[in-house]
């Protein structure tokens, strides 16, 4: 250390008796410029009442310290708060701005889902076949075959075209195989694997069995062509009985995930999928079977709209914010064409009971409704998991009611 400096205990001392002379004010006082004081050094002093050392042309004397400390100034407690929310001589706010959310650097909460077109398809065409399905049985109980012709073979058609889209999305046709090696009750994929499966044979062999009659009568095709149809007979049932489970697991899947607009409507989305199926189904029947034959097809039209309508309404108002995907965007637009469709398609089902140009085109109108349906939901959940206010809102009014419950 050099000897001509002092020690560091000693300037601090020095330091502590000048403060205790000068008082506070040598560090900046209220009213200084930019409320940062100026720097005030020993012969600078301000004193109330205009008083100051420079008065006198000197150092200011222990009696100015005095009376500058005997007479009270405002409070420098007191004057955040009547500069809060504004500006103080020209200088930066004090407050913070409001804060808006957006996400967490920008980025979304929840990833979403790498389901593409292929899976909304996917939907649609399961629940085709699920439809159809149920359509073929009735027509087998009624004794009308060419309403039973129909849905079988548009039940093969749909199962073939959900396995086909189901394997595209999962990449390898061995992934499909792969998920049949366990059987999770709790994982509404590994049931619904084991549904198609059970389905896709059935239906395919009640299909095949409608091509019994163009068999030759002898010979061992002849045996196919007399046992085609009572195994016919039976697979039809079998699908049959599985397809209310086809058609509605796809509904639990999408509720089971952390899709905000889709987990929030496990109610309602089984039940969509239950009538759009049935609606389906329906159309299939208007579409293919002479109006003689398609009193099945028309009762499958009503009941499928009823439960479609009134799930699509409930979506679309009982989740409050959530709902709010389902009624704008691409989602919007397509659920509402399947409103419209599908009460373009019941009416015309029940007025063309004789004009077959009519049952046709109501056929039409309801498989483009349950199309429209089916995508809607997809893209309504898609929309709301990119958006981080339908995570976070929904959040905090849960933790909310809770706080508010538990007081």
């Amino acid at each position: 250390m050099s000897p001509d400096r002092a020690p560091v205990g000693a300037l601090f001392r020095r330091f502590r008796e000048r403060l205790a002379v000068e008082g506070p004010n040598r560090l900046g006082g209220p009213g200084s410029r930019a409320d940062h004081g100026p720097k005030v050094t020993a012969s600078r002093v301000p004193l109330p009442g205009g008083a100051g050392p420079g008065a006198r042309g000197g150092r200011a004397t222990g009696a100015d310290v005095a009376r500058a400390e005997a007479e009270p100034g405002p409070s420098r407690e007191a004057e955040p708060r009547r500069r809060r929310g504004g500006r103080a001589g020209g200088g930066e706010p004090l407050n913070v701005p409001p804060a808006e959310f957006t996400s967490y650097y920008g980025r979304p909460i929840l990833k979403p889902p790498v389901w593409k077109w292929d899976i909304a398809a996917y939907l649609f065409t399961g629940g085709l076949a699920a439809g159809s399905s149920l359509l073929a049985a009735g027509g087998q109980l009624t004794g009308r075959p060419a309403l039973r012709r129909a849905g079988r073979v548009a039940s093969l058609v749909g199962v073939t075209a959900s396995t086909y889209f189901l394997v595209n999305d999962l990449g390898k046709p061995s992934r499909f195989h792969h998920m049949l090696r366990v059987a999770k009750l709790t994982s509404p994929m590994s049931v619904g694997t084991w549904i198609l499966t059970a389905f896709g044979p059935a239906a395919g062999l009640a299909a095949v069995a409608e091509a019994a009659p163009w068999l030759p009568e002898r010979g061992l095709l002849g045996l196919g062509r007399r046992l085609l149809p009572p195994a016919g007979h039976a697979a039809g049932l079998v699908a049959a009985a599985t397809a209310p489970a086809l058609a509605t697991y796809t509904g639990v899947l999408l509720a089971d995930t952390a899709v905000p607009s889709w987990h929030e409507a496990y109610p309602e989305l089984p039940a969509i999928f239950a009538g759009s199926a049935l609606a389906s189904g329906a159309g299939v029947g208007l579409l293919a079977a002479p109006t003689a034959q398609a009193g099945p097809a028309r009762r499958f039209a009503v009941a499928g709209a009823a439960l479609e309508l009134w799930g699509a309404h409930r979506v679309e108002n009982r989740l409050g914010l959530l709902s709010e995907p389902y009624a704008t965007g691409t989602a919007g637009r397509l659920l509402r064409a399947g409103r419209a469709l599908t009460a373009a398609g019941v009416t015309g089902a029940l007025l063309g009971r004789r004009n077959r140009t009519l049952s046709a085109l109501s056929g039409g109108a309801l498989l483009a409704a349950a199309l429209c349906t089916r995508f809607g939901i997809f893209h309504g959940g898609v929309a709301s998991a990119r958006d981080p206010r339908y995570t976070v809102v929904p959040q905090r009014e849960r933790v909310d009611r809770r706080a508010s419950e538990q007081d």
